[in-house]
């Protein structure tokens, strides 16, 4: 797992083939979450979701690579919870 303290808010998540994955709001604990822009549609719109660090392979620069591509990488995004 790469150091998650060089996580920069606005930088893009990418998947290991390239992929626009979503973009950073911000780091919690071990978890990135992405801003509502990168929420997805229906009951997924306008709430947060989070990435899990475990799945962070480099970060460079304004770029957060991720070590599964794209569309398995959204399988294990985590949603807001409610209280949050």
């Amino acid at each position: 797992m790469a150091d998650l303290s060089h996580i920069k808010e606005h930088a893009d998540v990418i998947g290991a083939d390239g992929v626009h994955v979503g973009t950073v709001d911000g780091v919690e604990g071990n978890r990135i979450k992405l801003t509502k822009k990168d929420s997805g549609q229906g009951s997924h719109e306008g709430h947060h979701h989070y990435i899990d660090g475990g799945l962070v392979a480099t970060v460079h620069d304004n770029t957060v690579r991720l070590s599964a591509n794209a569309d398995v990488a959204v399988t294990f995004e985590q949603e807001e919870d409610a209280k949050s």
